[in-house]
């Protein structure tokens, strides 16, 4: 068993990379091989539409044709029976990098013919894991839930169970006094850093654990 995780944030140590971490060490824990990859490490672009995924007879159908940084993590990924994404939210979206890494991942697997549906042979499961700022409330007013149902029609192309996990409210600096931050409460961030984000890593945890064994 192979657990991919693919960090969608420029921070390696912060909350996003840490839960993505924790989602291994629960692969680790019932016994799979795992591995994490830092998108922002990564020179890569998005799809640029060539179509070459598309075209009958092509040796890429299914597959992204273009060859740059980020080939060889798609390459390994199409090898993986689970694979788990992390990106923080900016501008009330995934970050580019996350979205550029999906363009390149999900595209080339959707079908043109009648039925919409994936030409990817494999089964993969997957987990997405959100991190944001915003809190349960603001998450509502925003409708961000039409995020992450997006990212679940995406991942569902890779044709196995997939489940996402949101982090919310979350602490964004070591010292709040440094920036121009004084909407934000810094010692209500301090204490959902200290109660909530513990049992969100135990649920990042418990993700890893369960796709590794799907």
């Amino acid at each position: 068993m192979k657990v991919i995780a693919v960090n969608g944030s420029p921070r390696k140590k912060w909350n996003t990379a840490a839960l993505l971490q924790m989602a291994l060490d629960g692969a680790k824990s019932v016994g799979a091989d795992t591995e994490l990859i830092h998108l922002y490490d990564l020179n890569y672009k998005g799809c640029t539409s060539c179509f070459t995924c598309k075209t009958r007879d092509s040796k890429h159908i299914g597959s992204c044709a273009m060859k740059d940084e980020l080939t060889s993590v798609l390459d390994n990924i199409s090898e993986c029976d689970a694979l788990i994404l992390g990106s923080p939210i900016y501008l009330g979206n995934i970050t580019g990098e996350m979205q550029s890494f999906l363009e390149r991942l999900v595209f080339p697997k959707i079908s043109y013919s009648a039925g919409y549906g994936s030409v990817f042979k494999g089964k993969i499961s997957t987990g997405f894991i959100y991190t944001m700022n915003a809190t349960e409330a603001f998450v509502e007013i925003m409708n961000y839930e039409a995020i992450f149902q997006r990212g679940q029609g995406y991942l569902k192309k890779l044709n196995g169970t997939t489940e996402y996990l949101l982090c919310l409210d979350t602490y964004q600096f070591n010292d709040y006094s440094k920036y121009e931050a004084s909407m934000f409460d810094e010692k209500h961030k301090a204490q959902v850093k200290a109660k909530q984000f513990p049992l969100d890593c135990q649920k990042a945890f418990d993700l890893g654990a369960r796709l590794a064994v799907v």
